[in-house]
């Protein structure tokens, strides 16, 4: 057997159903195998850094379950992946990144030459900081071991990105069936071996029974968990009172126990409640300056609290809790769900208050501009209210407005890139998700975020997914608009043109989806009623050139509940 229809074999009986990819002459061989097999469903891209984006999508819009792998021939096919490589480490997302090179008589080795094969360049040096796993293959022996490695690795623990970097000569040698079925025997035994070991957390529970005031502070290394949905069920029949970090909003539904996303820009209840809890249980969350504020020492400073995190290096970080514990959080939600029916509810006078705070709070505050971005995403809301569909947010105000305000439903979820905070992940991550997940997905860029890859707009119209594209153009990169605005005396050099932006409604056009440019509400909920009627790809261009800056916002140096304009809600 070749040794690239091996790989392709081996993508197939490891889950890896889902691949991306701009075609170059080293991994010709791939893309020929994995397509001739079929069974991982290949998509050709327009950038490789829509390939890696898209390549993500897959594990984030299946809770883990399917992996992507993403496809980059020597050079620049390369470093074009980098930045998706980074957004999946810094999100802990498992991925395959796979990497064409020269010929092994090509490399350059230990000579002090910079290159020696055309388009050669050291991959594995260049994200060995970013992946879990990165190995150039030497010799054909090598290459399905290492594969399997790799697939493990990006899975266990904490889960990030891998990446095998496969000379080309290696791609078209011959691999021994017999060996490839011992081998792909042998690694799904020993993958069946694996299990959660069982732990128990009493002190953390018989704290919670006795708090008067507990919230729950629920992080992106918790919503792709095993046994997460289960738990989560369990907290809302308690009724314990819980907020998320921006990637633990990702999969948390709309429920009256749920106050929202914590932080800068986060919702008033959400930061109320976690500045006057009197214990804070922590999931899955690293606790960043965006959840917190830059002082610390402000953040929860009247709970106990208490952090549950897969890594040591996690705990006693920024935030000092009372206890810290190292735990898989699958060990966590078992000992929780087993012992639910024993736990008491939460205090009611709790949670009538936090309910009161809520509705007082989470109101529009734009209400003298031309466009209200809370009231345009509260009509998602209500228009996708029970509809499965993703959502998938770019870098920016649109994506501090969605996850402020987007309330899911049961079947939805959200995808963020969070700790990298990249510009242009929006419109090739609904590619990815859209196809693994098989199911409407609903863009949220502006008018800086979209051109960063707009070109995968083309994709979308090619495969005729049903993606609704949201462009927020207010005519800036608003964000950091706001920042020149409140630090610089308005100086506002390379965030503003004096009202230039680009024609989106033209561009979408031009690739081939029907476009619409809107300046008011009620032109946006016709249009998006009319995507969700015929799950055709749709543009939309929503005019705000007023909408400048987030409501509430922190400023800094603040605690997290005095947001920006102040708003006294009691105590």
């Amino acid at each position: 057997m070749k040794a690239s229809d091996a790989v392709a074999k081996v993508l197939a009986d490891s889950n890896v159903l889902y691949g991306f990819e701009l075609i170059g002459g080293m991994i010709a061989h791939l893309v020929d195998s994995i397509n001739l097999l079929g069974k991982t469903k290949l998509v050709s891209m327009h950038h490789e850094q829509g390939a890696a984006f898209a390549a993500s999508a897959v594990a984030r819009a299946t809770d883990h379950k399917v992996m992507g792998v993403a496809l980059g021939t020597s050079g620049p096919g390369a470093t074009n992946l980098i930045t998706g490589i980074a957004d999946c480490w810094l999100d802990s997302h498992p991925c395959l990144f796979l990497t064409g090179q020269v010929n092994t008589h090509e490399l350059k080795g230990d000579r002090p030459i910079r290159q020696q094969g055309f388009q050669e360049l050291d991959s594995v040096a260049l994200v060995s900081s970013i992946t879990k796993y990165a190995y150039q293959v030497t010799h054909v022996d090598e290459l399905i071991p290492c594969l399997l490695k790799a697939i493990r690795i990006a899975r266990e623990g904490r889960p990030g990105p891998v990446l095998l970097d496969i000379p080309m000569d290696i791609q078209r040698a011959e691999i021994d069936d017999g060996v490839l079925d011992q081998l792909l025997s042998s690694w799904s035994a020993e993958s069946a071996a694996v299990g959660a070991q069982q732990r128990r957390f009493d002190d953390v529970w018989t704290l919670l029974a006795s708090a008067r005031r507990p919230v729950f502070l629920i992080g992106g290394g918790a919503v792709n968990v095993s046994g997460f949905d289960q738990w989560l069920s369990e907290v809302d029949r308690l009724g314990i009172p819980h907020v998320a970090s921006l990637k633990g909003a990702e999969k948390l539904t709309a429920s009256e126990h749920y106050l929202g996303m914590l932080g800068a820009y986060g919702t008033r209840a959400a930061n109320h409640a976690v500045q006057h809890c009197d214990l804070l249980v922590v999931f899955g969350s690293r606790m960043d300056v965006r959840q917190t504020g830059a002082k610390t020492e402000t953040f929860a400073a009247n709970a106990h609290i208490v952090q549950f995190d897969l890594e040591q290096g996690q705990l006693d970080n920024r935030v000092k809790a009372q206890q810290s514990i190292q735990a898989d959080l699958k060990t966590v939600f078992a000992d929780f769900s087993a012992r639910a029916d024993a736990f008491t509810p939460a205090p009611q006078d709790w949670r009538a208050r936090l309910a009161e705070v809520f509705e007082q709070s989470f109101v529009d505050e734009y209400t003298t501009w031309s466009v209200s971005p809370f009231a345009l995403l509260s009509s998602l809301n209500e228009l996708t209210a029970g509809r499965a569909l993703d959502y998938v947010a770019d870098v920016g105000n649109n994506q501090m407005w969605a996850a402020h305000t987007l309330r899911l439903s049961p079947g939805q979820a959200m995808h963020h890139s969070g700790g990298l905070g990249t510009m242009g992940f929006a419109i090739p991550a609904a590619v990815g998700a859209c196809i693994a997940a098989d199911k409407p997905v609903i863009v949220i860029t502006g008018d800086g975020g979209a051109q960063l890859n707009i070109q995968e707009l083309d994709i979308i119209a090619r495969e005729q997914l049903p993606i609704l594209t949201i462009v927020m153009n207010n005519h800036s990169l608003g964000m950091v608009r706001g920042f020149q605005e409140m630090y610089f005396e308005g100086r506002n050099s390379s965030t503003y043109w004096q009202g230039y932006t680009s024609q989106f409604q033209a561009l979408g056009a031009a690739y081939g989806i029907h476009s619409l440019s809107v300046a008011d509400l009620d032109a946006f909920k016709a249009a998006v009623a009319d995507f969700l009627a015929g799950g055709k790809p749709m543009l939309i261009e929503v005019l705000m050139p007023d909408a400048r800056e987030c409501r509430p916002r922190l400023e800094f140096g603040r605690p997290i509940d005095e947001q920006s304009p102040l708003l006294d809600l009691g105590k």
